[in-house]
């Protein structure tokens, strides 16, 4: 079980990652818009958005099921009802992933990873931009050469 949601968090985390440059690329073979840069704006905040909050309600989400695996129970009154299905080899696993569970929301979690990731939007923009200048210029380079 702890497989399966680790996988799809990596998957997540990638899509989070690779989203800004598959569609820096994806525009840029278009080239239909004249607003080049608004037009990769507003899609990455829309796409990356949905990926971030789906990201943090799947980290909640896992922890949720992770904890019924092991037998715990979400809606017991007291601790001992709590832990009365969990194994003892699993009560630490239990007890980590609980803290994690019981801290901030993951709507907050999609907040403020969004706060800190949304200048990678821009950077992979800039980046994106200045390596297309510079093939431009090699590729002037090159042309005014074989006319020589």
């Amino acid at each position: 079980m702890e497989a399966i949601t680790f996988i799809i968090s990596m998957i997540l985390l990638i899509g989070l990652i690779l989203s800004p440059i598959l569609l820096f690329i994806g525009i840029w073979k278009l080239k239909k818009s004249k607003f080049n840069f608004l037009t990769y704006l507003i899609l990455g905040l829309v796409i990356t958005a949905g990926i971030t909050l789906t990201f943090a309600w799947w980290a909640d989400y896992s922890d949720q099921l992770l904890l019924s695996h092991y037998g715990y129970d979400l809606d017991a009154m007291n601790d001992f009802e709590r832990y009365g299905n969990v194994k003892s080899e699993d009560l630490e696993k239990v007890k980590q992933i609980e803290i994690g569970y019981f801290g901030i929301g993951w709507p907050l979690k999609a907040t403020m990873t969004y706060v800190f990731y949304c200048p990678y939007l821009l950077i992979v923009y800039l980046i994106g931009i200045t390596i297309r200048k510079m093939k431009q210029k090699r590729n002037n380079k090159n042309a005014l050469q074989q006319k020589i």
